[in-house]
């Protein structure tokens, strides 16, 4: 089975979310399976440079006034073939791969991944760069919604897999982007890529993929309904039947505290008294007080509503005030930047707050803390809930999206007994006065030393690992190609 995984990013080159976690996790273990994957990605700046001696397979005409230039690696530490387009005008740029440093979107990201989506067709039909071509391509988000069609206009024979990360960040632009990325305008319509007068990416991949697939089982039904659809519930609906959750996995050679290179001491569900060195040394680095019995309660997300993290904000003074400490590493809305870092202010030594994204500091949060927040609105499926699993970080969730599919929550017996099956704490309610009270049992349960060891080993003992979604895609992929 060969298998072409086009995507925006990929981790360890460029990331700004969990979709750079999954593109680099989840081909790694397709190729366990035997399946014959190469992966795609625009050669941002410096990713060249990153890569062990790409090799120049020759260039493609891929729209009337572009010819881009392919060049041939492998994906850092493994031996998966890495496809790159090399086109500095639209990739040589200081900034993120959507946005540029004053975080507005780049005004031609039309273009920008109109051609991640053309090459990604041209590279499934005969072409004179390689003679391999995939029988699947796997399309990941709005930033590869174009590819589906180009395959159906090409007239390639590859079965194509369009997955939904997150349904909010749709890559709808202006009407007038059809001429230039070579879309038929007699498909501008609702049986088309047509939605509300855009012309929608996220559209073009829900309407013309031979199949769909979202990031966990629960995010799949809820993508169906008018909270959660954002518009294309009516779509999702009609398409039930090729539409399949699928709960993502982790990385759990990257992600593993018994040797996590980050740390300052590894650790296991064993030797869990090493973990308390790690909190000792976060405390530390990130200027809080040297408090080992106090409570530390960690945050690492992008800094939006969606994160439910104004709702944090929100329970912030009462929660502080019950003693425990808070370290957040993340970056997003500046409104609510500036209000964490106005809570770091007011509480010296109690709270800590690092603006940016830091690769190495997210893993110590993650081992040095004892408790995960993560009160998102929705969450199609979050990984940081599963990192805390793996490490003993026991995580505090709301009831949507992957995270209610990856955590199990329970309620102590009247004698005080934990659940055996419990892993985390679910809210009930995704709002403020719930989220408080949820913390505090978080914390009481902290106070008991033999019932948090108990919740810790069981979190751990979780299967959180690629082999089983890995799986259920190669599932999906027979299925497609016996049709």
């Amino acid at each position: 089975m060969r298998l072409l995984f086009v995507t925006s990013e990929i981790f360890p080159l460029i990331k700004t979310g969990g979709l750079a976690d999954v593109s680099g996790a989840l081909p790694t273990a397709l190729a366990t399976t035997g399946v014959d994957v190469q992966i795609l990605l625009p050669a941002y700046r410096g990713i060249l440079a990153q890569c062990d001696a790409p090799q120049r397979l020759g260039s493609l005409q891929a729209f009337h006034d572009i010819r881009c230039d392919i060049y041939q690696t492998t994906l850092p530490g493994t031996r998966i073939p890495l496809l790159l387009i090399d086109y500095p005008a639209l990739y040589d740029r200081y900034g993120g791969p959507y946005h540029h440093p004053q975080y507005g979107d780049w005004q031609d990201n039309p273009l920008r991944f109109g051609l991640l989506s053309k090459v990604a067709a041209m590279l499934a039909v005969p072409n004179m760069l390689q003679s391999w071509q995939p029988d699947i391509v796997h399309c990941n988000d709005w930033q590869t919604g174009l590819t589906p069609y180009y395959l159906q206009q090409m007239g390639s024979m590859a079965k194509s897999v369009f997955s939904i990360h997150n349904l909010a960040f749709q890559g709808n632009f202006h009407a007038d982007w059809r001429h230039r990325l070579t879309l038929d305008d007699q498909d501008f319509q609702p049986a088309g890529y047509e939605f509300y007068g855009h012309l929608s990416f996220m559209k073009v991949g829900l309407y013309y993929a031979t199949a769909l697939s979202t990031v966990s089982p629960t995010y799949a039904k809820e993508i169906q309904t008018e909270q959660f659809g954002f518009g294309f519930q009516g779509l999702l609906q009609h398409r039930i039947d090729d539409l399949t959750g699928i709960l993502n996995g982790i990385d759990t050679q990257v992600w593993d505290p018994a040797t996590d290179p980050y740390l300052p001491a590894n650790y296991d569900a064993s030797t869990l008294q090493a973990k308390s060195a790690v909190k000792q040394a976060l405390q530390a680095e990130l200027g809080l007080q040297p408090l080992p019995n106090a409570p530390l309660l960690g945050v690492v997300s992008r800094l939006t509503h969606q994160k439910g993290l104004d709702i944090l904000v929100e329970i912030a003074h009462e929660l502080l005030a019950s003693g425990c400490q808070l370290a957040v590493l993340g970056s997003g809305e500046p409104a609510l930047e500036q209000q964490y870092l106005a809570l770091m202010q007011q509480y010296p030594g109690q709270v800590a707050v690092t603006i940016g994204y830091n690769e190495p500091l997210s893993h110590r949060i993650m081992a040095g803390t004892d408790i995960f927040v993560m009160p998102s609105r929705f969450e199609p499926c979050g990984l940081n809930q599963m990192y805390g699993l793996r490490y003993g970080t026991i995580p505090v969730v709301a009831n949507t999206g992957g995270l209610a599919d990856s955590v199990q929550g329970g309620a102590l017996a009247a004698d005080g007994t934990l659940p055996d099956t419990m892993t985390g704490l679910v809210l009930a309610e995704n709002n403020p006065s719930t989220l408080l009270v949820t913390l505090k049992q978080a914390i009481q349960i902290y106070a008991n030393n033999g019932q948090w060891k108990q919740l810790q080993k069981q979190a751990m003992q979780q299967d959180v690992s690629w082999e089983t979604s890995a799986k259920h895609y190669l599932d999906l992929y027979q299925d497609l190609l016996d049709i």
